[in-house]
């Protein structure tokens, strides 16, 4: 039995895991998705402060008062990639693995890295607006698989993405060293998958898995997320 902690990415909540969660739990394992301050159903929490050092603290007290005390295998999706690394970072004798699904996949430095301005690939924030929307066009860009009542469904539920959380960097310490890793890349999205596996864009340290889908394996392939998710937590 693992216990998944399943973090979404941008515009997401924990609603987008609930096909996932409910296919890894009949199969005998725990899942725990997570909504990150700021989006979901915690859209109205969201303000200025709320980035990096919120997400945090969203896991880890997610972690703490489930009283997931060992063998937590972390979900990062899309950018909740470096939410992951910063939780494994900080709680890293009770995760066994982080699992990277499409996701920004940190360097073994002691820097700070993954801060980006995403106003420069999706468009400008509204003005007055605390976070990037979702639009049909950032969905065709990087999952125009997502069709029918999932477009739907994924549009009326979708809420910006804090745009701090996007521009705050994190740094890693040397504890993130002994982290091990897995990842699913999804060969739809727009990233060279074929040239990320040969190891151009930095070399892989953990197995990895491969899904004929764009941005949204949790929405567009549920199932097979979670057997991919079972298979690379072993």
């Amino acid at each position: 039995m693992t216990r998944f902690v399943l973090i979404p990415g941008a515009w997401l909540g924990a609603w987008a895991w609930k096909d996932v969660a409910r296919h890894l739990e009949r199969a005998g394992h725990e899942a725990y998705p997570v909504t990150l301050t700021g989006m979901g159903e915690r859209v109205h929490l969201a303000g200025p402060d709320v980035g990096m050092e919120t997400a945090f603290h969203d896991v880890l007290n997610l972690m703490r008062y489930g009283e997931l005390e060992e063998e937590v295998v972390l979900v990062g999706h899309s950018f909740a990639g470096k939410v992951a690394a910063a939780v494994a970072d900080r709680a890293h004798p009770k995760v066994r693995k982080v699992i990277y699904v499409d996701s920004f996949r940190p360097e073994r430095v002691r820097e700070p890295q993954a801060g980006f301005d995403p106003t420069k690939e999706f468009g400008p924030v509204p003005e007055g607006a605390l976070g990037v929307p979702l639009t049909e066009t950032i969905i065709d860009t990087i999952g125009k698989d997502l069709q029918g009542p999932r477009r739907r469904r994924m549009l009326a539920l979708a809420t910006p993405w804090p745009i701090r959380m996007a521009k705050d960097p994190i740094t890693l310490s040397s504890q993130y060293d002994a982290v091990k890793e897995a990842y699913v890349f999804c060969s739809l999205s727009g990233d060279p998958v074929d040239e990320i596996v040969a190891g151009k864009w930095g070399a892989l340290v953990g197995p990895h898995t491969i899904l004929e889908t764009g941005h949204w394996p949790m929405l567009t392939k549920p199932e097979p997320l979670a057997n991919d998710l079972i298979q690379l937590a072993r």
